[in-house]
């Protein structure tokens, strides 16, 4: 699959999820499954928990997040010096 294959496997619209990224047909956000995944959860896990969805939908929220990051800029946080 290609990336704007995944990429259109979200969806934004203000009147869903107060405009938040979510998964095309759902009320998934892309913050909430990668908050799964963060805590542990594995693909398997979130597959069977949510009916319908499929393995694309989640390589897509990664991706999502991925891309949204490229432009960002960050600042170096002071290190403590101990």
């Amino acid at each position: 699959m290609t990336d704007n294959e995944l990429l259109n496997r979200i969806t934004t619209d203000p009147n869903i999820m107060v405009g938040k990224p979510v998964i095309r047909g759902t009320r998934l956000t892309v913050e909430y499954i990668l908050n799964l995944l963060a805590h542990g959860a594995t693909t398997a896990e979130i597959l069977e928990e949510y009916e319908g969805l499929v393995q694309d939908d989640i390589l897509a929220c990664l991706l999502f997040a991925s891309r949204s990051l490229e432009s960002a800029s960050f600042m170096p946080l002071e290190r403590e010096i101990a």
